[in-house]
């Protein structure tokens, strides 16, 4: 595989899509193409089918598994959403803390290596770092 080619897509298994993908769309303010099915895609500057959804009871079945409905913080892998600069990371986690998002991690914090970030919490307990590598 030439990863110079490669294009990484992320795809988040949703127990519930009639809730997940309003708060990816309304809540986050991703552009989704979605036709209230098993799956939908959201726009990104990432490309096309960089982060897209799929329905978990859908995709087991699919694969001939048993469906385990998540619990609490998702804790094998998150979703980076990086901004341009740290004042857009404080005035995202403003705008997100007035929707009542959850943060499993409290305020944005800047660590030594040169990033600020915060963790909001889906609803199903998927973690989004929300964060920046640019103090301007």
């Amino acid at each position: 595989m030439n990863s110079k080619e490669v294009r990484v897509g992320a795809c988040l298994l949703a127990d519930d899509m009639e809730r997940m993908v309003p708060f990816y769309r309304d809540t986050l303010g991703l552009t989704a193409k979605w036709d209230g099915g098993d799956f939908a895609e959201f726009e990104t500057a990432s490309g096309e089918l960089s982060l897209f959804m799929y329905s978990r009871r859908a995709f087991v079945q699919a694969i001939g598994e048993r469906h385990i409905p998540s619990q609490g913080i998702n804790q094998t892998f998150e979703i980076a959403l990086w901004l341009p600069s740290f004042a857009d990371v404080d005035a995202e986690y403003e705008r997100l803390a007035k929707l009542n998002v959850r943060f499993p991690t409290g305020a944005p914090t800047t660590f030594s290596f040169g990033i600020r970030n915060f963790y909001a919490a889906d609803p199903e307990g998927n973690l989004l770092e929300i964060g920046s590598r640019s103090a301007s």
